[in-house]
């Protein structure tokens, strides 16, 4: 029996908003259409989503608690229901099956938890069914939470081992200044010992747009590449993006030993 290729696909909360941080459906579509077109390729994709604290804040607008973790268990805990209709219904429309899977940076930890966890994700990919991946907030403690959803996709990519992580944001890939400048070139490829980080640009978020930025993405792809699976940065928002990328196109950076 041919062995399938296996991919994580993150996509962070600044891919599925708008400007006025809503949730943007046909986003969330074409990416559901590209996770199903990859499973008919022969690939056993995962999805690791943000996007439940913006979901959930779209709900309630304003939460009376004046602590920031607290705000964000509350936001998380009514999204992520909110979330996962959402992808419940895109999945069945392209006739496939979704999963939930929800875990705090201890579950990864060499035990029972991990052990556990590989054979939920294996059982989930052999019946054909997405997993849904995202961090437990309503249980994690704030000194041990993931960096950010990048760093929860990578140990997933490591947990199952992938044959390649894909960081979906809102710019086209890793450039040697701001995206926006004229005078930046975007980086095609980059080894794990090459020193881009320099390019980087700091990164403000309001609440509930999300923890991770360009630095952390370098860092997490940095690791990944260091782990033998080929890690992607790419425009979320560009059609085709995932597809493109898996055939070998000129998109995004690539992150990878091999130069």
């Amino acid at each position: 029996m041919e062995t399938r290729k296996r991919v994580v696909i993150k996509v962070g909360t600044n891919v599925m908003t708008n400007r006025n941080n809503r949730i943007v459906g046909p986003v969330l579509h074409e990416l559901v259409r590209q996770i199903a077109e990859l499973y008919e390729k022969g690939y056993q994709p995962v999805l690791v989503s943000s996007g439940s604290a913006i979901a959930g804040k779209e709900v309630l607008g304003e939460c009376s608690s004046d602590d920031p973790s607290t705000r964000r268990q509350i936001f998380s805990s009514v999204g992520q229901p909110r979330m996962m209709r959402h992808y419940y219904t895109l999945f069945n429309s392209f006739g496939m099956h979704c999963a939930q899977l929800l875990a705090t940076k201890r579950d990864f930890a060499p035990g029972k938890h991990r052990e556990n966890m590989i054979n939920c994700y294996e059982g989930l990919l052999e019946e054909g069914i997405v997993p849904i991946a995202n961090e437990d907030d309503a249980v994690s403690l704030t000194m041990s939470m993931f960096t950010d959803n990048d760093e929860l996709a990578s140990l997933v990519a490591e947990l199952i081992d992938a044959d390649a992580l894909i960081l979906l944001t809102d710019t086209d890939g890793l450039y040697t200044g701001h995206p926006d400048d004229d005078n930046s070139e975007k980086i095609s490829r980059v080894h794990p010992e090459q020193n881009v980080e320099k390019y980087v640009q700091e990164n403000r978020k309001a609440e509930g747009e999300g923890r991770g930025g360009m630095k952390s993405k370098l860092k997490i792809a940095k690791e990944t590449a260091r782990k033998n699976i080929t890690c992607y940065i790419a425009n979320g928002k560009r059609p085709n993006v995932i597809i493109d990328l898996l055939e070998g196109k000129e998109i995004g950076t690539k992150f990878s030993e091999t130069r």
